[in-house]
Parts: structure tokens; sequence; C-alpha cells
């Protein structure tokens, strides 16, 4: 095998094993979470506002359901996109941060498998 055949190996072998790595949970988190306060609330003390996510899953009542379990917060859409993109097949979840405990509501989200990213929403 030619040098620059196993080089072209051994790239590939290390895209796939990256490809198949899984992310943590907090990766998937796609927002900083540093400047928000405990009680989920962020910005200046006179104009304080909850951060407002969102993240697609199967459009499948019971997933919505294990999904509100975990976020009371959120709502849910068949028919917008987000800025997100949901796709066909999909629902559109939309959340905040202004609730108990909102941090660990974000990282059980996150550590779900069909769950593959979580976005800041903005609303326009």
């Amino acid at each position: 095998m030619s040098y620059t055949r196993f080089l072209l190996c051994l790239l590939t072998a290390g895209l796939v094993a990256c490809a198949t790595v899984p992310r943590s949970p907090s990766a998937k988190i796609r927002f900083p979470l540093d400047s928000i306060r405990a009680d989920g609330l962020s910005g200046p003390v006179d104009g304080l506002v909850a951060i407002d996510y969102e993240f697609c899953v199967p459009a499948d009542p019971l997933v919505w359901a294990e999904i509100k379990r975990l976020d009371p917060s959120v709502k849910v859409s068949l028919v917008a996109r987000g800025r997100i993109g949901r796709r066909d097949g999909q629902a559109l979840c939309i959340g905040n941060t202004h609730q108990k405990d909102w941090r660990v509501i974000l990282e059980r989200l996150a550590a779900r498998p069909d769950i593959t990213e979580i976005r800041r929403c903005f609303f326009e």
C-alpha cells in the first residue's frame, strides 16, 4: 500500500470515528448559559427577560408528553419551522428559562437522543 493511500485510510477511519462519537449533552445547547441568573432571567436589572429556546423532536404525542414532563414551559408546534428549521415528521418545541431548575431541565433535554440541538429562540 502506498504512503498516500495509507494516509487516506487513516484519515477516513478518523473521520468515521469522530462522526460516531456521541456529543456531550451540554454541547447540544448552542447558546451561552453563564449570563442567565438562577431565576432564569438575564439582562440589566431594569430589563430582565427569560431566555427562550427551541428544539425539534419526533412528531409523536408520546414524545411530546415526555418533553412536557421534563419541561413544563414547552409549547409544541407542528406548523411553525422556527429558526432551527423543523422538518416534516418533527415537532418544534419552544421553552424558556424562567422556571425553577432551568439549567437541569436544559441538560435533561439535551441528554435525549432524539434532540440534536437546542438553540436560543428569537421572536421577531
